[in-house]
């Protein structure tokens, strides 16, 4: 039988100022396949401007920023915590804390850590989990629906938020309501039966006909000193793993790290098995616009609001072209690139610099199957990104052959590249924009647009912008191995040394 951690009855919607501030807690890691080439294991679909808007990630830090929230937590893992660190700059955002996992295991461990966190500097608390990957084109209706959980979670309530579904989506898990809701009725916070796992087409077809089903969206509203009783009678290896975690971890220039030994110890679960299963949780039916952009096809559905669909529901991106088509998707990246489309229907064709994909609309869902096949031959698109974020800036490879690499590499203003030497390379560096300070062994000179220099293998060098603009150059590796590891560091500012 369910233990109960809810308030009672149905809440109404509330304004800010009737519940506690709000912590939105905010599930920035992960990997990413289904959008390949756009979205990769090295930089998934939540930092990619799908749409208009910024990202996915800066979308989201921008709905839960002003009244009634408090600075946003960030979960993430190691490989994004510079893309984060980033792009939260650039949306002009700070964080309540950017916490480091050392490893994915699923939502419940991360969510446990950042209550944990956030319950021992207010008990009282209200934490928002949010997935940073959705789209919610209704900010209006996505408010209300926090307001009317918050006035639940208030009185201990855990809240869960259900979409309201317009067709039988078998890619969604689903949620049960007691009832069907009343047409036109108060949305407001309400029980609910149970989880359903993603349905076959015949099973989504009954549930939505039924009307008591709603999509699993992901988002969740928990009072802060409750959901750690919670884990602590439902899940308590989690508990103590976090607890564990949390009391090992140490902060890293702007980051917190979990401790690595301790956070690993914890199963890999998700909020709905370790909790919400388990307690008698209430649900918010949603109607705000939703979408979790989990294929190109979803995508080009958003496109109306996004790329700008046509009559023929023809989505281009700047550098494409449709020429009599109907419902595709024609999309690059690179803006040196023209993507045109002849007499294609139900199409997708997306085109990086390094990676094109071209696929039935019907089999958009399919794309990790691409993904697949491309681990399948070691193809380093499978996973790997062309750009490169590092905390002083990013590079990116321009051409890779034998014995030589090319890269372009922009650095931050302030930036600085550790003092590092290569045993396998030499470099050759061509200033193309903004001020450069290169170190080499004993010398130390200045260097502006159009000037070069040659780092020999072994040298002791460093690379820095001490200018007011971004510092970009080509840099030229030739040598017996050009890998990343590479490089022997004796000082760095990130503390990567």
């Amino acid at each position: 039988m369910a233990e109960t951690f809810t308030g009672e009855g149905m809440a109404p919607a509330t304004s800010p100022a009737d519940h506690p501030v709000i912590h939105p807690i905010i599930m920035c890691g992960g990997s990413g396949s289904r959008l390949w080439p756009v979205s990769r294991k090295a930089y998934p679909k939540q930092f990619a401007a799908l749409l208009e808007g910024g990202s996915l990630f800066q979308r989201t830090l921008d709905r839960v920023r002003g009244k009634g929230y408090a600075a946003p937590q960030l979960l993430t893992g190691a490989d994004f915590r510079f893309v984060v660190a980033e792009q939260l700059s650039d949306a002009g955002i700070e964080p309540g804390r950017i916490v480091i996992e050392p490893e994915g295991r699923n939502t419940a461990p991360a969510i446990c850590a950042a209550a944990l966190m956030i319950a021992e500097a207010d008990p009282g608390a209200l934490l928002l989990v949010l997935p940073s990957d959705h789209v919610i084109r209704d900010e209006a209706a996505f408010h209300a629906a926090v307001a009317a959980g918050a006035g639940a979670a208030a009185g201990g309530a855990f809240v869960t938020f259900g979409i309201t579904p317009d067709r039988a989506e078998t890619g969604y898990g689903y949620i049960e309501l007691d009832a069907a809701p009343a047409p036109g009725g108060p949305m407001g916070a309400q029980p609910f039966t149970r989880f359903v796992e993603k349905p076959d087409a015949v099973a989504a077809a009954e549930m939505l006909a039924s009307g008591r089903f709603l999509w699993n969206s992901g988002m969740f509203l928990f009072p802060a000193a409750a959901l750690v009783a919670a884990f602590e009678a439902q899940a308590p290896e989690v508990l103590a793993a976090c607890r564990a975690a949390v009391a090992a971890g140490r902060t890293d220039l702007c980051f917190f790290r979990l401790g690595e030994e301790a956070y690993r110890a914890n199963p890999d679960i998700s909020i709905d098995y370790a909790i919400m299963e388990k307690v008698a949780g209430q649900v918010v039916p949603v109607d705000c616009g939703w979408n979790d952009l989990g294929s190109w096809a979803t995508v080009w559905q958003e496109s109306a609001q996004g790329l700008g669909a046509g009559e023929a529901g023809v989505a281009v991106s700047d550098g494409a072209l449709a020429i009599d088509c109907e419902n595709v998707l024609l999309r690059t990246d690179d803006p040196d690139m023209r993507l045109v489309g002849l007499g294609l229907k139900d199409m997708v064709a997306v085109a990086t610099r390094d990676g094109v994909l071209v696929a039935p609309m019907d089999r958009a869902q399919d794309v990790r199957k691409v993904v697949d096949g491309l681990k399948a031959v070691n193809a380093k698109q499978a996973t790997e990104f062309p750009l490169v974020y590092r905390p002083w800036g990013w590079y990116e490879t321009l051409a890779l052959g034998g014995r030589f690499q090319v890269k372009q590499i922009c650095v931050k203003p302030g930036g600085q590249l550790s003092l590092q030497s290569h045993v396998h390379r030499s470099e050759h560096w061509v200033v193309v924009s903004g001020t450069a300070k290169v170190t080499v062994d004993e010398d130390v000179r200045l260097m502006t647009e159009n000037q070069s220099i040659y780092i020999p293998l072994g040298a002791v060098h460093r690379l820095e912008n001490p200018g007011k603009v971004e510092l970009r150059l080509i840099e030229v590796q030739s040598g017996a191995y050009l890998g990343e590891d590479d490089i022997i560091r004796y000082e760095d500012v990130y503390a990567r040394a």
